[in-house]
């Protein structure tokens, strides 16, 4: 981020108060403003069984932000991830993830996997989902990429209807440049709502 006081290597000396002209030259270089930068958004107009992301400026930013709400699938799924990899779609099971379930009802679960197809956000989910997650790596060619994660959820096949939130986190455990995300269900199936929002964070 640019400097804009005359003591680069003494913060006493800013004082944090900035002309038109500086906020403007800040705003032009992409420096004003907050940490996150919204890359796409993407809602749901028609049954799909994916959502890709396939320009996510991994040159621009090693660290990713995703939010989903209002998913839903026509049945039960656990939502999940997938990457590109230099264009290609990594679905080999390859992929390991380990979370942890908390349900209103005062029990817990986990789920971990070594070999996975898929990168879980969460266990098998009945009633929408709603979470977010944070990407670390994905452009760098040199580093493995790897996520965390939250999600809430409800369960509607219990009586009566049981909140279950989910946390956790995974790697795709190979060196590569991730240029593409694909949000999706681990069982293939159509969404019938989603809401989902990919942001870059900005190194400041």
């Amino acid at each position: 981020m640019t400097y804009l006081g005359t003591q680069p290597n003494d913060v006493k000396k800013n004082t944090g108060l900035y002309t038109p002209s500086e906020i403007l030259q800040l705003t032009k270089e992409g420096s004003w403003g907050g940490s996150l930068e919204l890359i796409e958004e993407q809602t749901y107009s028609s049954a799909v069984s994916f959502v890709d992301f396939t320009s996510i400026q991994e040159n621009k930013y090693d660290v990713h932000f995703m939010t989903f709400n209002n998913v839903d699938y026509a049945s039960e799924q656990v939502p999940a991830l997938r990457f590109y990899e230099s264009g290609v779609l990594e679905s080999a099971g390859v992929y390991q993830y380990a979370e942890q379930q908390c349900q209103s009802n005062g029990s817990f679960a986990e789920s971990r996997d070594t070999a996975s197809t898929f990168l879980g956000l969460g266990n098998y989910a009945v009633g929408e989902s709603n979470g977010y997650c944070y990407l670390y790596n994905l452009g760098n060619s040199s580093k493995y990429s790897f996520i965390s994660f939250h999600n809430v959820n409800t369960d509607a096949d219990a009586s009566p209807s049981e909140a279950v939130a989910d946390f956790g986190g995974g790697v795709l455990p190979q060196a590569s440049t991730v240029d593409g995300i694909r949000f999706t269900g681990a069982g293939g199936a159509n969404f019938s709502s989603f809401n989902i929002k990919l942001y870059g964070v900005k190194q400041i």
